[in-house]
């Protein structure tokens, strides 16, 4: 067991290094893999594989803010998750814009995740530096989550739109308002695993596998907004898939807290109010 950088004393199984690689590696490749098969094949049938790439960069994400934030930040848990969506968005939007720009659309994502990587890492300097929050892993933190908020926005942008276009994005999420959806619900799956799992016994498994659960909320979001978009058979895909990963991590979440909790008592109904 290594303290991966938590500086609350958090345990963590799996090393920061590894769930980075992990989690850029599994976003990119299957952002790209969706893209290519619904160009391929002519079709919208692979833009799930968007929001399964999201989750993760959401795994990511949700590990760099129990990071950050066991230094005791506080009520920053929830505003470093929005910071990371807000982050992630204009990285989005500036490398789908300057790819299709230059003429290579399919050099998005990665114009995105190194503009992303940029960004957030000099954030975390202004936040450590000119704020002095004076955290060891401030600047390393705000770049995982700059980098995994645009990646899973991204996912998600695919899943409801179906291609990388820069046009076509802003046509499909942001004009229609679907990216308001996929904010709060790729905020939520980042910051709230820490905020709800926060204590002296928190655990990395317990606050990841919470994290694979709300991402599969947030691909029943995108599979309703695709069925707007795209048509019955890509929306109902998106929901189907959404539904069984939160339903199957939701029983291991639960699993989980039985396991780490000093005792579950059934307190049974609640008394009668009294007038």
């Amino acid at each position: 067991m290594s303290l991966g950088g938590s500086g609350g004393g958090f345990p963590s199984a799996f090393d920061p290094k590894n769930l980075r690689m992990y989690g850029l590696a599994g976003s990119i490749v299957g952002i790209y893999l969706g893209a290519v098969l619904n160009s391929a094949l002519d079709t919208n049938a692979f833009s799930f594989i968007g929001a399964v790439a999201a989750i993760f960069a959401v795994i990511m994400g949700a590990n760099a803010v129990r990071r950050v934030c066991a230094y005791g930040i506080g009520t920053g848990v929830p505003s470093i998750g929005m910071l990371a969506l807000g982050m992630g968005i204009i990285a989005v939007m500036f490398g789908l814009s300057v790819a299709e720009t230059i003429g290579f659309g399919m050099l998005g994502p990665i114009i995105t995740l190194i503009y992303a990587g940029v960004f957030g890492y000099i954030i975390g300097v202004l936040a450590n530096k000119v704020i002095k929050f004076n955290i060891p892993v401030m600047e390393e933190g705000n770049a995982d989550l700059s980098m995994a908020g645009a990646m899973a926005i991204l996912g998600w942008s695919f899943a409801i739109s179906g291609t990388l276009g820069y046009a076509d994005i802003v046509a499909d999420v942001l004009m229609t308002g679907y990216i308001a959806i996929i904010f709060i619900a790729g905020g939520l799956a980042i910051l709230h695993p820490f905020n709800a799992n926060l204590g002296p016994d928190e655990k990395q498994d317990r606050t990841l596998v919470n994290s694979i659960m709300v991402s599969g909320l947030a691909m029943v979001a995108t599979g309703i907004a695709a069925l707007m978009t795209q048509g019955l058979a890509a929306g109902l895909l998106q929901l189907v898939i959404g539904f069984a990963i939160w339903y199957y991590f939701f029983k291991m979440y639960y699993k989980l807290v039985k396991r780490d909790a000093a005792a579950m008592v059934g307190t049974g109904l609640l008394p009668p109010t009294v007038q």
